[in-house]
């Protein structure tokens, strides 16, 4: 081998190793950053003339477990749906209130219950008949301030799927345009690696809002499709469409129009459920909170509303009222229309004829609402026969059980709490698996220690070229001497 050739080969281990440290450190720079890709750089003998010649330095390989990132992909989906999920189930708990709370349903139904047993024992009494007035304000202001609640809930799960709508598009976009840049990036012969980073935090994006699968297309590019078999990107990026409501009642859903569901290039998406192939992660589950769940306990506290109005506007309980007029709790001051259920526990309120703050008259609630005379200060028959509707065992219109009124409170608090709890149940062990596969991911992310061990290597390998150039620069000068 010539002078020239042991050059040539050196100053190539040379290069070599200066690129190996440059990815080295780079790998080492980003041991913490979330979607790199660990680097490793490609080297194979040079040769010219059948002779060797070096090394060349092939390019730089990104490498990531596929089948992991895909699974944790999978499990970022069910995770996001989950803690959307229980973020909104927690919320509604609070409005319905927990068992012991001093402001739950079921004690504000318990506490007229024991306003009106002890307005019975003392029907002269003022003070045991404002009780009674207060307990029953406080009992319809609770309904009043649930069913507002649960659709401040719903309003806020609208304007989350509108940010995660817009999220989803914006991402796509940027998936598109990374994709074209590293295409670009192969066709030039640079080092496309930090541009797939940059995609990968992208679609792990994506892939909390909908669960989703990475195909791989030419030039460096992917596809984007949702588990369910939609195509988000291929090539060119979908477009979906939401449009927002500024505010909601009872009211509205998805079924009368009132509320807007997915468009996909200007088309209906998903008439049925709002998100169609999508569903799967938070933009479906938030979806399911303002269709479903929260609309389930919308219709849940219309029935405890109707039961009680209803048992209060029975002529048979209060014969100072004939078939068509108010009882003692009402439909906003009227009577109640029994075809006009929907957002019923947003308007009960208490007959203004039996309150001194609206101009009604203690006496109404021991003489009836409709009592045209002050009856008999000591009798209790009335306080009692509504006492008695209280405890009456029956059904709801939403059907269930029979129960008390305060039993039918007990069982809608105990539905929500349930699922409330079922939900956390299935967010831990979600959180469990999500946390699995991340470490998972991160163990075949960059080793620190296996990097310092490369950096040792390399540095011999540049100290050994060196000397090799060290070498023939002596044997050239001692030609030259000659």
């Amino acid at each position: 081998m010539s002078i020239s050739h042991s050059l040539s080969n050196a100053l190539s281990g040379l290069t070599a190793a200066s690129r190996m440290a440059e990815v080295v450190s780079s790998n080492l720079a980003n041991a913490l950053t979330d979607g790199y890709g660990r680097r490793s750089l490609d080297l194979s003998a040079a040769t010219v003339g059948g002779r060797g010649a070096g090394v060349n330095v092939d390019g730089i390989t990104r490498t990531v477990d596929r089948g992991v990132l895909a699974d944790r992909r999978l499990a970022d989906a069910s995770l996001s749906s989950l803690t959307q999920t229980t973020d909104f189930m927690s919320r509604l708990e609070g409005l319905i209130g927990t068992a012991g709370a001093s402001d739950s349903l079921a004690n504000r139904v318990a506490g007229v219950e024991q306003a009106l047993i002890e307005a019975s024992a003392s029907p002269s009494s003022d003070q045991h008949l404002q009780s009674v007035v207060d307990r029953f304000n406080q009992l319809a202001g609770s309904l009043n301030t649930a069913s507002d609640g649960i659709q401040d809930l719903r309003q806020d799960a609208d304007k989350s799927i509108s940010q995660q709508v817009e999220t989803l598009n914006t991402s796509l976009r940027q998936v598109a345009q990374l994709n074209a840049d590293i295409t670009m990036s192969y066709n030039t012969g640079n080092d496309p690696s930090a541009l797939m980073d940059q995609r990968q935090q992208v679609i792990d994006k994506i892939a909390e809002i909908v669960p989703i699968r990475e195909v791989d297309r030419q030039g460096g590019q992917v596809a984007l499709m949702t588990t369910s078999g939609e195509t988000l990107i291929d090539g060119r990026p979908k477009q979906f469409g939401f449009a927002a409501t500024n505010f909601i009642t009872a009211e509205m859903t998805l079924d009368s129009g009132g509320l807007s569901g997915l468009t996909l290039d200007g088309a209906p998406f998903a008439p049925a459920d709002g998100v169609g192939k999508l569903a799967g992660g938070s933009l479906g589950a938030t979806f399911a909170m303002r269709d479903q769940t929260l609309t389930d306990a919308q219709i849940g506290l219309d029935a405890i509303a109707r039961d009680l109005v209803e048992r209060f506007q029975d002529p048979t309980v209060d014969p100072t009222i004939g078939p068509g007029d108010a009882g003692l709790l009402t439909d906003n001051g009227a009577a109640f229309d029994p075809s006009n259920t929907i957002g019923l526990a947003g308007r009960i309120k208490l007959n203004a004829s039996v309150d001194p703050a609206q101009g009604g008259a203690l006496s109404q609630i021991r003489d009836g609402v409709g009592a045209l005379a002050m009856g008999p200060v000591g009798s209790s028959q009335q306080i009692s026969a509504w006492s008695d509707a209280l405890a009456d065992i029956r059904s709801t219109s939403a059907g269930g059980q029979t129960a008390s009124a305060s039993g039918h409170a007990a069982n809608l608090m105990s539905q929500i709490g349930t699922s409330r709890l079922s939900a956390d149940s299935e967010l831990s062990f979600a959180t469990g698996r999500w946390d699995t596969l991340r470490q998972a991911e991160l163990s075949n992310g960059v080793d620190s220690d296996y990097e310092m061990q490369m950096l040792l290597q390399i540095e011999q390998a540049y100290a050994a070229n060196a000397k090799v150039v060290q070498t023939v620069e002596s044997m050239i000068q001692t030609l030259m001497e000659l």
